[in-house]
């Protein structure tokens, strides 16, 4: 059977600093992938956000680092054997340092594709191949409070269209899901009559998120 969670006891933070970036000067295939980065100052559970040029799949992926060296670390739990090749980067530390506090639903959707028409003249009915997944969009309401940290800096993000990381960890020593994306917030009210007055977010994930056990 598979493991039950529940949206119970779910810390939802967004990064509140970033740190100067550091060179990448090379990242491995392998599993995990290897990065070569001199005098990083990185300790083992830190969460960076790479910056990559060549192999695209890590490109604003938010990874924590294992088996730090002076001059290299790990990718924990990120398979890099069938990525492309890479070609140049950088990594900055990330602050989770903004709590989302007040969220009382949350929905996923996208990851569906585009769909490609392949339909000839020889058809009797229409063919189609995949094209490109649309993003993950994660849909939630908060309890609107105008002098809430959380929804100040959602707003503040929205606004910028700044792209943030976000850290989801499901419950003390649970599983933890990292990812950027761009909010959606204007922190205007809703709801239903007699009910509790509600403000709507989103988050539209850029590229994909990482996955940790604990």
């Amino acid at each position: 059977m598979a493991t039950v969670h529940k949206w119970a006891g779910v810390a939802v933070a967004m990064q509140s600093a970033a740190a100067a970036t550091k060179t990448i000067t090379a990242i491995t295939k392998a599993n995990p992938g290897v990065a070569s980065c001199t005098a990083n100052g990185y300790s083992n559970g830190d969460y960076l956000l790479l910056s990559v040029q060549g192999m695209y799949q890590v490109d604003s992926k938010v990874v924590r680092v294992s088996a730090v060296a002076t001059d290299a670390f790990t990718l924990e739990g990120v398979d890099t054997t069938t990525f492309d090749t890479f070609s140049s980067g950088t990594a900055s530390k990330l602050t989770f340092g903004t709590s989302i506090t007040t969220a009382t639903s949350m929905s996923a959707s996208g990851g569906d594709f585009d769909f490609i028409d392949t339909t000839t003249i020889h058809d009797n009915r229409k063919t189609q191949i995949p094209g490109l997944s649309n993003p993950q969009t994660y849909t939630f309401d908060n309890l609107w409070d105008i002098a809430d940290a959380g929804q100040l800096a959602m707003k503040a993000a929205s606004d910028a269209q700044a792209q943030k990381a976000f850290k989801f960890t499901f419950g003390t020593g649970g599983v933890i899901m990292t990812f950027t994306g761009y909010v959606g917030f204007t922190g205007a009210p809703g709801g239903n009559a007699q009910d509790k007055v509600t403000a709507s977010a989103s988050i539209t994930q850029f590229g994909t998120a990482t996955y940790y056990s604990s």
